[in-house]
């Protein structure tokens, strides 16, 4: 897949179904020479990139039900819906190991979004500006959504989920040179955003940059979807996003659901197969 880029979005459990794709590409042995994650998407494209089959399916569908994954109960203790340290400390390092020095030695680019909290600016990290010991923690700030997860510290800044401000970074792709790209989606086609009413209502006080983006996503997300589109029609894009819709929401914990999306990713990278390799020659 020589000058093709992989786009992953995020969406909590819907990374389910990006876990499925790129368990397809893994056992075909399709690989990108960049991939550029947000939130789930990253973590996912982590354990691709470590190339350790089934461990992303093991990791978020095996442990779901473990209130140290997800439960109100972290919320009331921690302030944490999903549990951050148990997700990105005790699974990695010792529950279901990641091969991170592999990542770190690949020959692939990986780029980790995430936001700034002071200035609401994406920041992008590429494999120079992370180690061994600090892709954790930035997998962790492009994976701390705003009420539900403390802002991740690093060199100095704070840091939340990557989705508030590029949750689907083509325009940074291209930007980087990659001018053919497979953009995974965890929405099925002909989903948009809507304006929440929470945003109108509650105020992110303690970053108040990050409140001004929160609460015009919806349009940032609905103009990178049609501008995705556009280049899908140009042939310069080949998007993967889900055939049906499997009813699984960003805190779903109905393993059965869970799994028909993962299979469903599966399948649907299983369909897109030959128009990816066309990609890669056109």
């Amino acid at each position: 897949m020589n000058d093709t880029g992989l786009i992953l979005e995020g969406g909590g459990m819907r990374g389910l179904y990006t876990a499925g794709v790129l368990e397809y590409f893994a056992q075909h042995d399709i690989h990108f020479p960049y991939i550029i994650g947000v939130s789930a998407g990253a973590c996912m494209a982590a354990s691709f990139l470590s190339e350790q089959q089934g461990r992303n399916r093991t990791v978020s569908i095996d442990y779901v039900n473990d209130k140290r994954y997800l439960s109100f109960s972290n919320f009331i203790r921690k302030g944490e819906l999903f549990g951050m340290d148990f997700i990105f400390d005790e699974i990695p390092n010792t529950l279901v190991p990641l091969d991170v020095n592999k990542i770190i030695s690949g020959k692939e680019e990986f780029v980790i979004v995430t936001t700034n909290c002071e200035t609401g600016e994406p920041m992008y990290f590429y494999k120079e500006d992370y180690d061994a010991q600090t892709l954790g923690k930035l997998l962790r700030a492009s994976s701390s959504i705003p009420f539900f997860a403390d802002a991740v510290k690093h060199d100095g800044k704070y840091m939340l989920d990557g989705g508030i401000v590029d949750p689907i970074p083509i325009i940074k792709a291209e930007s980087d040179g990659l001018t053919k790209n497979v953009v995974v989606l965890t929405k099925p086609r002909g989903y948009y955003k809507k304006e929440s009413r929470m945003s109108t209502i509650i105020n992110y006080k303690k970053y108040p940059k990050v409140d001004e983006r929160m609460k015009i996503r919806y349009k940032h997300y609905n103009e990178r979807l049609d501008y995705i589109f556009e280049q899908e029609k140009k042939g310069n894009v080949v998007v993967i996003a889900p055939s049906e819709n499997p009813g699984v929401g960003r805190t779903t914990r109905n393993t059965e659901k869970l799994e028909k999306l993962y299979e469903l990713g599966f399948n649907d990278a299983k369909e897109q197969y030959e128009a990816v390799k066309s990609l890669a020659k056109a």
